[in-house]
């Protein structure tokens, strides 16, 4: 008995993992682009979400990529645009044709719209903007005004709003009259005469209300506005902590402007959350898996130069107790486990101090709080394995005040990684530094010197 396999349908999970896309969905797309196929390329695309055609784009090799954005034609739409990796926008616009970018930007809201092009070189963005309506290109144009990473340009144009003495029965015959609405919207923003934002209401209680009740009656308990200019950090930051769905953007005169929607807050988050993971590592926030060799090498060589300058201050340490070195060669065997032990102590209480910054978690109301417990916690793991590494220095090399010298060391390491690893951080917060990008080198200094000195600076004076 034979069966037909459905070879069309989209094929996002398998052995391999959840969502990930399959290899035969990605080889057989690959060949399509070798026999030129267009109608079986659609074929397999049509089924995909536009984050598994984005992500399929960025597997491939830059000569496949612009084979498969002129192949695929005008059934290229905005939504894949905007699930690209930042780096390959611009790659990708350049290829496209000037009619078939001109439609897919038309499918975007105006925020959608000002993000792909907020980080184009000027002359594309105004190939981009020549494509628009005119409309549409003075909202982005206003947008593109507002300063980087704020709420303005974060926020879409489209909102839904009605005045705050209407009736529900009313604001439904507006909503189903209106001639566009944005295509997500999940509140009806109610506004005074002056167009001040003073509530909102779900679509959900408006659809299960009586149409004569009052919309004041049915507002939400909590609303909030966003000021244009706020951070998009601080945008996120409040989308998650009152748990918003969508917020109204106010100018200065706090009249409504825009809106955001809790879809571009949780990216802002997500953007951040990643953008702390790779400055922790110390690598540029730009990077990408589609880099060039060149670009990623340039991306990593600023944060390993500074490794490399405050490593050299730690060998200055380890030099000045040369001759101690020389006389006892164990201490050389033991000394990378004092410098590993106390670098991943640092970099865990860095790592729990920088996210609790990230948070607002940590404040100055509880530092001194948390610094206490941090330095508890330090210290008491540095007695632990103070005295585990003395057991095995002791049965390792005979000498039993090396066992002494090896776990008082391991105390002082453990907490001077506890100190630094939150100390520094607030000390760059509150300088203005982002803790995520500067703290790991001076962290991983403060911890090898401080290891280094008290391990060697007691046993020269006890051992020799």
């Amino acid at each position: 008995m034979t069966q037909t396999v459905d070879q069309s349908a989209p094929e996002t999970e398998t052995e391999d993992g959840a969502y990930e896309l399959g290899r035969r969905l990605v080889s057989g797309i690959l060949y399509t682009l070798e026999a030129k196929d267009r109608s079986k390329l659609v074929e397999l695309l049509e089924p995909l979400h536009p984050a598994d055609i984005a992500d399929i784009i960025e597997q491939i090799n830059p000569y496949d990529r612009r084979r498969l954005v002129q192949l695929y034609g005008e059934e290229f739409d905005g939504d894949i645009l905007s699930e690209l990796d930042d780096g390959l926008r611009e790659e990708i616009i350049q290829v496209l044709r000037p009619d078939v970018l001109a439609d897919a930007l038309r499918e975007l809201e105006s925020d959608d719209i000002v993000d792909l092009v907020e980080d184009l070189d000027e002359p594309q963005q105004e190939a981009i903007l020549d494509q628009l309506e005119d409309a549409d290109r003075v909202a982005v144009e206003q947008a593109l005004s507002f300063p980087e990473n704020t709420a303005g340009r974060l926020m879409q144009r489209e909102t839904v709003w009605v005045p705050e003495d209407w009736t529900v029965g009313q604001a439904i015959d507006h909503v189903r009259n209106a001639r566009e609405l944005p295509e997500q919207f999940y509140h009806v923003i109610l506004v005074t005469p002056r167009m001040k934002p003073v509530g909102n209401v779900t679509l959900g209680k408006l659809m299960s209300t009586k149409r004569a009740v009052a919309l004041r009656e049915i507002v939400e308990e909590v609303f909030q506005t966003i000021p244009v200019t706020q951070d998009e950090e601080d945008v996120a930051y409040a989308f998650n902590q009152y748990h918003l769905i969508s917020a109204p953007v106010v100018d200065a005169d706090e009249r409504l402007i825009g809106m955001i929607t809790i879809d571009d807050a949780m990216a802002v988050l997500d953007e951040e959350h990643e953008e702390d993971i790779l400055r922790l590592a110390g690598v540029s926030e730009e990077t990408s898996l589609s880099d060039t060799i060149f670009e990623a090498a340039r991306g990593r060589a600023t944060w390993l130069f500074v490794n490399l300058l405050t490593a050299i201050l730690a060998s200055l340490v380890i030099g000045a107790f040369a001759e101690t070195i020389d006389e006892m060669v164990a201490l050389a065997v033991l000394m990378p486990i004092v410098a590993s032990m106390g670098g991943n102590a640092g970099t865990q209480t860095m790592t729990v101090t920088v996210r609790a910054l990230a948070t607002k978690d940590l404040t100055a109301q509880n530092a001194l709080r948390v610094a206490r417990r941090e330095l508890s916690v330090g210290a008491l793991n540095g007695l632990l394995f103070g005295c585990i590494m003395a057991l095995v220095a002791g049965f390792w090399f005979g000498v039993p005040m090396l066992a002494v010298v090896i776990g008082v060391a391991m105390v002082f390491t453990q907490i001077s990684a506890a100190l630094g690893g939150i100390v520094i951080p607030m000390a760059l917060d509150r300088a203005g530094i982002d803790p995520a990008l500067a703290s790991g080198p001076f962290v991983t200094t403060i911890t090898d010197v401080v290891g280094f000195f008290a391990f060697l600076g007691l046993a020269s004076h006890i051992l020799l």
